[in-house]
Parts: C-alpha cells; sequence; structure tokens
C-alpha cells in the first residue's frame, strides 16, 4: 500500500513537472507573476550566503504574529486535510497520513508584505507537490485555493504550489510548528509573499481557473511576487 501510494506521487510530479515545467523556471512564459528564473528567497543556495532582501523589505531576528484575529483550536490529533475539487482522486489526510508521505527539510526565507523578513528558517514537512499529486489534477486545472481553518483562503497558480521549497510544514528550526504561527501544519510559500501559505491549513482545493482568495478581494495582489515588490493589485 505504502509502495502503490509513493507510485502514484511520483507518476503525479512527474505529470505536474512535465506541464508546468517551463513556467516553474521563470522563462516568462506565463508573464510577470512567476518566480525569477534564480529565486533569491530560498535560503543560502540562492543568496549566496547574504542577507539579501526584496525591495522594501527590512530584516526581522523575531517572527511577529499576523493572522485573522481568530486562532482554531486544532491539534495534531484533529488536524484534517481535504484535498478535492478539479482533481481525479479528491481524499482526506490526518496527521499521521502527513507524516507517511516523503518529508522534505528545506531552508528558506519568509518575507511578510507588511514588509519585514525573516531569513533561513529551517523547515520539515512534505512538497505541496505531492499532496496533489496524489489527488491527480485534471488537465484544466491551474490554480490552488488553500484554505485555513480559521476561514482563511489565498489562491497560487499551481505552476507556484508545484516548486519544490513549497511545503506542508510541521517544523520549523527542529520543532513542531508552534500554534500561533499556523500548526500543526501550515503551507509556505519561499519565492512569494507569506501571506500566500495558509496557516492551519484544511483544504486544498483544485481549481479550473483563479478567483481571489481572502486578501486578494481586499485589493492584495493575486501573484504576490516579493522580488517584484508585487504587493498589491
Amino acid at each position: 500500500m505504502v509502495d502503490d501510494k509513493l507510485e502514484r506521487i511520483v507518476a503525479g510530479r512527474m505529470k505536474l513537472k512535465a506541464r508546468f515545467e517551463a513556467m516553474m523556471r521563470g522563462d516568462g512564459v506565463s508573464g510577470p507573476s512567476i518566480a525569477d528564473g534564480k529565486p533569491q528567497g530560498s535560503g543560502d543556495a540562492n543568496r549566496h550566503g547574504m542577507p539579501k532582501l526584496p525591495v522594501g523589505q527590512t530584516l526581522s531576528k523575531k517572527w511577529p504574529v499576523l493572522d485573522l484575529g481568530i486562532r482554531p483550536e486544532v491539534s495534531q490529533q484533529t488536524f484534517k486535510l481535504e484535498v478535492d475539487g478539479a482533481v481525479e482522486h479528491p481524499y482526506q489526510l490526518d496527521f499521521a497520513g502527513l507524516l507517511a508521505l516523503p518529508q522534505v527539510q528545506d531552508d528558506s526565507d519568509f518575507h511578510c508584505v507588511t514588509t519585514w523578513s525573516r531569513m533561513d528558517l529551517r523547515w520539515l514537512g512534505v512538497r505541496l507537490c505531492d499532496a496533489l499529486a496524489l489527488a491527480e489534477p485534471r488537465a484544466r486545472a491551474t490554480h490552488l485555493m488553500c484554505h485555513g481553518s480559521d476561514g482563511y483562503s489565498t489562491n497560487i497558480a499551481l505552476e507556484e504550489a508545484c516548486k519544490p521549497d513549497v511545503l506542508l510544514a510541521h517544523t520549523v528550526d527542529g520543532v513542531p510548528l508552534p500554534h500561533e504561527h499556523g500548526g500543526p501544519v501550515r503551507v509556505i510559500t519561499p519565492q512569494l509573499y507569506a501571506w500566500k501559505g495558509a496557516k492551519w491549513v484544511c483544504r486544498l482545493e483544485v481549481m479550473v481557473g483563479d478567483r481571489p482568495g481572502f486578501w486578494e478581494q481586499r485589493g492584495y495582489s493575486m501573484t504576490a511576487n516579493p522580488w517584484r515588490d508585487d504587493r498589491y493589485g
């Protein structure tokens, strides 16, 4: 059963990679919403060890807490993730199921639209692409809506969601992700502003076409690329 699931992930990942590879490279095929060809938002390998920041950002040693003022009562024991929408195989995952998927460690930076950045966070989790691969997005699918248990939502293009540093993260800097930062599981999007990663994630809705999430409905960018100062629509 485990081997079958792994085979499905690998096969689905390859299909998604084939569909979105050029756009994931940022070669201009899809225009300015796609991250730069040499992204600088994912750890030392891309920043060459220098604390380089996107325009308008300042370095923060602290990790400010920003949310909607609602902190849902969700724990590892009660965590549930729905993957549905424009997919061939919708499914539900609990925390044990998440841990049973291939685990990835990635060092990346965290850029908040409110102008602060925290560098070199060490994350552990599951590639969002692998979670999507299990569901097999349909050929016409183009975008993803990430939903949080607090009622939050945010949209992301599938080519951004399928980048290898986009994670369903459950651990940060060696400890379980704190509740105030979205634990037990949140989405992180290192090449985009951090609001594109839902805290307390509970649903990944694959969509045919795009639609705005919570902040996008209130004037924030649909694409949110920090290296292009892409804050507002």
